[in-house]
């Protein structure tokens, strides 16, 4: 069952939860490389978890990581990832806010060589999810292959977020998603 289908199964309050995400954020583009770095992280940390605990974290996450800034998360020490480690507001697993604070710092030293997190991405496509998880765990950490299908789908890199009988699909495309480049 697709997300855009399980939705209209869920009672009232997880619908709306689910729906808020479905309806404005998933698989449109996102040209902000702080919100990118925010969609990575979010997929980073539901990895093992439901969708739902990260949407209901979401306003713990942004609190703790500085709004997703990446200057600001990949400057931080030791004690901030203790600090991380400690915080019940967010997923308090090692490897996960390990690789926040690492991606952080990659991202930053991407957006040297290629002006941007989004340039970088745009650099690279299109690729097959494949060659995006290929290049993604060679790039970054904690990044398999559905973390990294879900992330780009998420943003509009890969097809995939909304069925194309949902509302949503329209909007989409009319936000000019790059898989929908040439179509």
């Amino acid at each position: 069952m697709s997300y855009c289908t399980a939705i209209e199964t869920m009672p009232a309050d997880r619908k709306a939860l689910h729906k808020a995400y479905h309806d404005h954020l998933y698989g449109f583009p996102i040209h902000d490389d702080d919100e990118l770095f925010c969609r990575l992280v979010l997929e980073i940390n539901q990895a093992g978890l439901s969708w739902e605990t990260i949407l209901r974290k979401e306003a713990g996450f942004r609190q703790a990581y500085d709004n997703f800034s990446i200057e600001k998360v990949a400057a931080y020490t030791d004690a901030d990832r203790e600090r991380l480690l400690a915080d019940p507001g967010i997923i308090r697993n090692r490897l996960k806010v390990n690789a926040a604070i690492e991606n952080a710092r990659t991202i930053r030293e991407l957006q040297k060589e290629y002006g941007s997190f989004e340039q970088w991405l745009e650099r690279h496509h299109p690729k097959t999810k494949d060659e995006w998880v290929k290049l993604f765990k060679k790039t970054f950490r904690f990044t398999g292959g559905e973390i990294v299908n879900e992330f780009l789908m998420s943003i509009g890199y890969l097809p995939g977020a909304h069925d194309s009988g949902c509302l949503v699909y329209e909007k989409i495309l009319e936000a000019r998603p790059l898989w929908a480049n040439g179509r």
